[in-house]
């Protein structure tokens, strides 16, 4: 079987660093005691593996380098006592998924249960990212509001559907118009544009139930808007930098509302829970999305070979979801 790979042998621009590479007859690497190997199916474009390609990720790898921080696929052989042969995985450790073929250990990998394979290769960053969110912070009640921004990134569309589940209300910020009927239609209790009204709509709208958590994933003044929106002592959690602005917080939030700031990194989150507490939120995770109360969108999905196409379409400021590299 011919090996394919996503490569890239210095970091820049990803349409102009990167190359899709192939190995015909590979010999197989024998396993070592407790590793598995596995069959790619789909892995999604992440902003994290635009930055890692960049050199600007949390992880600086050694060159060459084949980026992906999330996938899943088909355990094919296995030495593992916790990983079977035909098993469905997810990798919650390992950077470097866009090839058609992964050896690692068991620990690595993530067992989940007969969902989509697509769905699948999307469960590592965004539904935990959103559940660690909604529940790691605050102590929430069904009722009460929760606040955030780029309401429309894939982080943002599964806050909504889990806080539904959750019985939590949600106002959402976005800066395009078209883009309410679709959050309201996933289950968004209120949509609004992200402006200089925003702290008085949601005064209105929430009258003395003030948001207690903002979910905070563009910075700049939006994130000033969301502590403004807050509740009393509530929490503000950062997880994105989408305008590549800092934060310059105003005392009178923090003296007087005693607003709490905090930030968010799942892999952080992943390496610092034990095992147990990992895996019982993706499967949790896993089977909202098997009941079909958990759906991240996909807008394309590319054979790796046209990884230039598919790089080039996700960087793309108008889409309606994920783009996937399909490896099956």
């Amino acid at each position: 079987m011919k090996y394919q790979s996503v490569r890239f042998h210095e970091f820049g621009a990803p349409a102009n660093v990167l190359s899709y590479e192939t190995e015909e007859n590979l010999t197989a690497t024998p396993l070592k005691s407790g590793e598995v190997r596995v069959s790619i199916q789909f892995a999604p474009i992440n902003p994290a593996d635009l930055n890692y390609i960049q050199g600007n990720y949390g992880i600086r790898p050694s060159l060459p380098a084949v980026p992906g921080v999330e996938s899943a696929g088909v355990v094919t052989e296995s030495s593992s006592e916790i990983i079977s042969v035909g098993d469905q995985v997810i990798f919650i450790i390992r950077v470097g998924t866009w090839q058609s073929e992964v050896i690692c250990d068991g620990d690595e990998v993530i067992v989940v249960p007969a969902i989509p394979a697509e769905q699948a290769s999307m469960l590592k960053v965004n539904p935990p990212t959103a559940l660690c969110l909604l529940e790691n912070y605050v102590n929430l009640k069904s009722g009460d509001y929760i606040i955030q921004n780029a309401a429309n990134s894939g982080v943002g569309q599964c806050v909504i559907q889990i806080a539904k589940i959750l019985g939590i209300r949600t106002i959402n910020l976005v800066r395009r118009e078209e883009l309410i009927p679709e959050l309201l239609k996933l289950g968004a209790d209120h949509v609004l544009l992200d402006d200089d009204s925003t702290v008085e709509k949601v005064r209105e709208i929430c009258g003395e139930n003030l948001p207690k958590l903002a979910c905070n994933a563009v910075g700049g003044d939006s994130a000033l808007r969301l502590m403004d929106a807050l509740a009393e002592q509530g929490q503000h959690v950062t997880f994105g930098a989408m305008s590549m602005r800092s934060l310059k917080v105003p005392n009178k939030f923090l003296i007087f509302k005693r607003i709490q700031l905090h930030g968010l990194w799942v892999t952080k989150w992943i390496e610092e829970n034990d095992r147990a507490t990992v895996h019982a939120a993706y499967h949790r995770l896993a089977k909202w999305v098997a009941e079909g109360k958990l759906n991240q969108a996909i807008d394309s999905t590319y054979k790796p070979k046209n990884i230039i196409q598919a790089i080039t379409h996700a960087t793309e400021g108008k889409r309606s979801g994920k783009i996937l590299l399909d490896f099956s």
